[in-house]
């Protein structure tokens, strides 16, 4: 004790008076205060919630000045009421009941002239006047301009992709696949495929792709395609051996055909899909070895496309599947059907 005596005579002062009057209340108090002090020599700041420093500061208000500053011992009495000014202070304030200004138009308007291309900044302005924005033209001339946006849109024409998405029911494309064999020969594999539904139909196989060839597998393909006459326009890159023939077939069955531009792949962009679909699902998986194997997984592969497969466009439905899906039940059994050779997979429920 003689190394603290400060602290030995403070302790002994409060126990004489403990003691003095009697009171377990007073030895209650002094032991939770001393355990408060022990505390606050082995942390740091202490942090404190919203609901912490109302307490607080509600227990400040009954409490004397003089009191207050030996009874807070981890937080200064002036915090504490700074506390208290800040409660009254929230109590008593109003929140806004909306937001100083006019309403942002920002995202409305770009959706506007992102969905209608079409639309110059007055047709926009409008169309924003009747959704109930006060906004003036020149607000939109500005905010379109800042956007990239042009606001006043060139009316010549739809675009490519415009165009294609409001025939995409009438249209069919047509393209080739090369496929090489093991002994290095090479197949070249016509086929045709609906926007639309994404059906693809296998047109022929050949080594040597001619323009006769051609024109007379179109002529076997609208043999056998149905609801051809739904069909109004056909596209095709400028392969040499799309000839004026080939085109002439489809002409007679009312189909135009429509020429992308050169090096242009996108412009053909469903056939150019499928193309990499059928490598990186079927062909990079195996190997060719004739005309009669390729024609064989070609036709597995085509039906399990159409009539299995699902696909983002459709809502993960099949181009051939036009009920709903009959949903499983808990417990029942599927089975897994192999096609293209063990290659692909298909399940259903087990009758």
């Amino acid at each position: 004790m003689a190394l603290f005596p400060p602290l030995a005579r403070l302790v002994l002062t409060r126990f004489r008076w403990v003691f003095a009057t009697g009171d377990a209340r007073y030895a209650e108090i002094l032991a939770l205060r001393h355990q408060v002090l022990v505390l606050q020599r082995q942390i740091g700041r202490p942090q404190f919630t919203d609901t912490d420093r109302t307490i607080l500061a509600v227990l400040a208000t009954a409490m004397e000045r003089a009191h207050q500053r030996t009874t807070f011992l981890i937080v200064h009495p002036e915090t504490v009421l700074r506390w208290h000014r800040r409660l009254v202070a929230l109590h008593w304030t109003q929140p806004p009941t909306a937001k100083p200004g006019r309403p942002p138009i920002d995202p409305d308007l770009r959706r506007l002239a992102r969905e209608n291309p079409t639309w110059g900044f007055r047709r926009i302005h409008g169309e924003l006047l009747r959704l109930g924005h006060s906004v003036a033209a020149s607000a939109v001339w500005k905010v379109l301009r800042n956007s990239g946006i042009d606001p006043a849109r060139d009316r010549t024409g739809p675009s490519w992709s415009d165009f294609i998405r409001s025939q995409v029911k009438a249209v069919i494309a047509t393209d080739f696949a090369c496929v090489d064999t093991a002994l290095l020969r090479r197949f070249h594999v016509l086929f045709v495929i609906e926007i639309g539904t994404r059906r693809v139909h296998l047109a022929g196989v050949t080594t040597n792709p001619t323009g006769p060839w051609t024109t007379q597998a179109a002529r076997n393909l609208l043999m056998r395609l149905p609801d051809v006459h739904l069909f109004r326009f056909l596209i095709r890159d400028g392969a040499g051996q799309f000839t004026a023939s080939f085109d002439s077939v489809f002409a007679g069955s009312g189909i135009t055909a429509i020429r992308t531009p050169p090096r242009a792949p996108q412009s053909n962009a469903f056939a150019e899909r499928w193309v990499r679909t059928l490598r990186h699902e079927l062909l990079d998986r195996t190997i060719i070895w004739n005309e009669r194997q390729l024609c064989r997984i070609l036709a597995e592969y085509i039906a399990h496309y159409n009539g299995h497969r699902p696909h983002r466009s459709l809502h993960q439905r099949a181009p051939d599947d036009q009920g709903k899906a009959v949903p499983i039940g808990s417990g029942q059994p599927i089975q897994r059907h192999a096609t293209c050779g063990g290659l692909i997979n298909e399940y259903r429920s087990a009758a």
